[in-house]
């Protein structure tokens, strides 16, 4: 299949069909993430998407989902996107799910209508990162949307009908600013009501605007238990009245894979053991 410069899918798209359908990111611009540097955003032209959907209904008859490629798939337009759900249909009957990543900013650019459109026509799932509920986080890592846009965003998401995944980074927010961004993450998150969770644990890239910032001293990047504190305090104030809060992730400290709301009470007594040294933490293995 034709893959153009670098190719980013969520953990749990793992064994998903990866059709790509624009190269990049339209908003590159986190401080945080090298994911795309070096490719500016463009959509893929729809004959390249055609023989990859070709190639799929060849070779990929054993795979049930597709995964449409691209740092924010869903700021292609709702015409296009439908064509590509069209192609995805007629010819690869047997998948039965769609997923793409979307942003606030892509996702504020579809009408309703749109939205129940593209739900209808089999995009099942959207991967949207909240990396943190502090705005002033956010806009130090130059999110370009503050967390009551990121939230309204996923309300609507799910109120077409769409599966929500959300993503927020453990230590975005430094030593200092570490429990307040975990609270106003869990606040977030508690409004958004995603159907996942997504909880990774910062990486710092090099090549990035963080990472420089850590090299002159301008960002510390917490340490193993500062991060499971920060683990604890984002579990303790996210509340979801159906939905998997996941931790396992390479990048994580500890992994858990919780089911709220019941698993909570067992969870942070998990952490609070690791937290004392009873429960081992992993090493971590990278992006």
């Amino acid at each position: 299949m034709d893959h153009q410069g670098t190719i980013i899918r969520p953990p749990n798209e793992a064994g998903s069909i990866l059709l790509q359908v624009a190269v990049g990111c339209p908003h590159g611009a986190c401080t945080f993430c090298g994911a795309y540097h070096g490719h500016p955003y463009r959509p893929k032209d729809m004959v390249t998407v055609a023989d990859d959907v070709d190639h799929a209904a060849r070779h990929c008859q054993d795979q049930r989902r597709v995964f449409l490629c691209g740092g924010d798939a869903l700021a292609l337009p709702a015409a296009r996107l439908l064509e590509v759900l069209a192609l995805v249909r007629a010819r690869l009957p047997w998948v039965t799910r769609v997923g793409a990543y979307a942003s606030a900013r892509s996702l504020a650019a579809r009408t309703d209508g749109e939205l129940r459109a593209l739900r209808q026509a089999g995009l099942a799932t959207v991967y949207m990162g909240l990396e943190s509920g502090d705005d002033a986080v956010l806009a130090r890592v130059r999110k370009g949307a503050d967390s009551a846009a990121i939230v309204a965003q996923g309300q609507r998401a799910r109120a077409a009908g769409l599966r929500l995944n959300v993503t927020v980074l453990l230590g975005l927010a430094g030593e200092e600013g570490a429990q307040a961004h975990a609270r106003a993450t869990g606040a977030a998150l508690t409004a958004m009501q995603p159907d996942h969770v997504g909880a990774l644990t910062l990486m710092l890239v090099p090549g990035t605007a963080l990472f420089a910032d850590a090299a002159r001293g301008a960002f510390a990047l917490p340490g193993p238990m500062a991060m499971l504190a920060e683990l604890r305090t984002l579990l303790e104030h996210t509340r979801l009245e159906r939905g998997q809060f996941l931790t396992d992730h390479a990048s994580n400290h500890l992994a858990l894979r919780v089911r709220l709301p019941g698993g909570r009470a067992e969870a942070l007594e998990r952490i609070d053991a690791a937290l004392a040294g009873r429960v081992p933490l992993r090493q971590r293995r990278g992006l």
